[in-house]
């Protein structure tokens, strides 16, 4: 375990990577993003420093001398709701869908910038301390207003009306606003099944609900398709 200087910011944060040429470059992209960060070469270290630490945020590879990376990244996540960002020079959408459904937030696919690292290292420390507080009741999108308590949805003070699927859709995206939810993990959410084909499910209910709160559905700004992997609710600004 190598702790960092302390900075400015608060919280803790943990780099799990076998190679200390990354772990270097790592710390010095994050110094100024957060109070403490530690360091972790293998998995089974990474997993007892998780533990004993609590860190906010954990940038994790996935070629681990000791075990496989997304096996850390499911054990981390089976207690911790840490920010968890992927290091991986895997760029396959399944492999992509696979990390998100083991529980990763987000990857960064090698060779990386440290602008890009330290970039989505922000958006998800962000989303991790918006999970931390209460969804409000009514959340605006652009020109959409979600009433969650209310089950309503506006689109320039125009009522939309929903299916309780599509429903159950928007739902989950206001939710997880920000984050790339897998095929599987919509589908799990909102039909609550294992069994089928969620890419076949959601294609057609995805296109109907943007058809309902798109300003242009051929070009989406609010559900916005990861392609191969899932979709993502952009929030304004």
């Amino acid at each position: 375990m190598i702790p960092s200087p302390q900075g400015e910011r608060e919280g803790t944060g943990l780099i799990i990577d076998d190679e200390p040429q990354i772990r270097r470059v790592v710390r010095n992209a994050l110094q100024g993003e957060l109070a403490r960060l530690l360091e972790a070469a293998t998995g089974s270290e990474g997993i007892d420093l998780a533990a004993a630490e609590k860190p906010m945020l954990v940038v994790l590879d996935l070629g681990l001398p000791d075990m496989p990376g997304i096996e850390v990244c499911r054990e981390i996540r089976k207690w911790s709701s840490a920010a968890i960002v992927v290091l991986s020079a895997r760029q396959s959408d399944t492999e992509k869908a696979l990390l998100l459904d083991a529980g990763a937030d987000d990857y960064v696919t090698k060779p990386f910038s440290t602008l890009e690292l330290t970039a989505r290292v922000r958006a998800n420390l962000r989303r991790a301390q918006a999970v931390q507080q209460p969804v409000e009741h009514r959340v605006a999108i652009g020109e959409l207003v979600v009433d969650l308590a209310a089950r309503t949805v506006r689109r320039s003070e125009q009522p939309v009306h929903l299916t309780p699927i599509e429903w159950e859709l928007l739902r989950t995206f206001v939710t997880q606003a920000g984050r790339t939810l897998t095929h599987r993990q919509l589908f799990n959410a909102v039909w609550g099944r294992t069994f089928g084909d969620p890419q076949q499910y959601l294609r057609v209910h995805v296109a109907n609900l943007r058809r309902k709160i798109e300003r242009d559905p051929v070009r989406p700004e609010v559900i916005v398709t990861e392609p191969g992997v899932g979709y993502r609710l952009e929030m304004p600004g």
